[in-house]
């Protein structure tokens, strides 16, 4: 006869429920957790599994409205017209603008966090202790991405051709919070160095220095994308409300409708 095998363990530190009871992170969700914490501390409460400090949560809950909305984006519109075709699927508006979060939509964040850990990792230690060195790791960095044909992520936007006005807000909170570490010091950096490498100016826009930010938090690089969506799906949430009172998807899909050019196939 065989032996049934031993039971299946999947452990978890996040939430757990009895049949009086929902325990999350270790605190009993009802009596100790509900109206006394902020959804964004618990977030990244939740990711940690440390319960933030007070600087570190005006941080984080900065980068998050820095990153909610920036009108009619790619995502917006993406959430805008699923929801024109399929009315009755919210959760399917909502999952198609944050499926669009990528490399040039919302990714910049997690691209300038990996970017700036992976630069920080091969400076060794210590670390610099002033702006001159710190400037010559910046140097250093931008010079090998430009030698390999890589973009620096977080340098430049469409719009905010000279500043991005997130980005001294930014700084200026994780130095009043005393959070100003080493991904933004070199962030700050490249800002400084990159003209005289590149042969152009370019702004530290606001995706980046959330990036920049939230690794000073202590985040890992792998999952900042997924901060930047919480943050964005405020936003698609806010844009599907008012789909909902003042619809214009209908007009952007009859916009491009009523103006397409049909080109026929090019030849073989």
């Amino acid at each position: 006869m065989t032996q049934p095998g031993p039971v299946p363990r999947f452990p978890t530190s996040l939430g757990t429920s009895s049949e009086t009871t929902i325990t999350l992170l270790g605190q009993d969700l009802a009596a100790d957790l509900m109206g006394k914490v902020g959804f964004g501390e618990l977030a990244l409460w939740l990711v940690t599994q440390r319960r933030p400090t007070a600087a570190q949560v005006r941080v984080f809950e900065a980068v998050l409205v820095a990153l909610a909305d920036h009108g009619f984006t790619p995502t917006a519109m993406a959430a805008r017209l699923t929801y024109l075709s399929a009315p009755d699927s919210v959760q399917g508006a909502l999952a198609a603008g944050l499926l669009g979060g990528g490399s040039r939509f919302l990714g910049v964040t997690e691209d300038a966090g990996q970017f700036l850990a992976a630069a920080l990792a091969g400076a060794g230690q210590p670390l610099p202790a002033d702006d001159t060195g710190w400037d010559a790791l910046a140097v250093g960095a931008v010079t090998r991405a430009r030698a390999a044909g890589k973009f620096i992520p977080g340098l430049g936007h469409p719009v905010h051709r000279v500043t991005d006005p997130r980005t001294p807000v930014l700084l200026r909170i994780a130095e009043e919070e005393g959070l100003r570490g080493p991904h933004l010091r070199l962030f700050e950096a490249i800002g400084r160095v990159h003209p005289e490498i590149l042969g152009r100016t370019l702004p530290l826009n606001g995706a980046g220095t959330c990036g920049a930010a939230l690794a000073d938090l202590g985040l890992p690089p792998a999952l900042l994308r997924g901060f930047a969506l919480l943050a964005r799906t405020a936003g698609l949430l806010g844009h599907l409300a008012e789909e909902q009172r003042r619809p214009v998807g209908m007009e952007m899909y009859m916009t491009v409708d009523r103006n397409t050019e049909y080109l026929p196939p090019d030849p073989a």
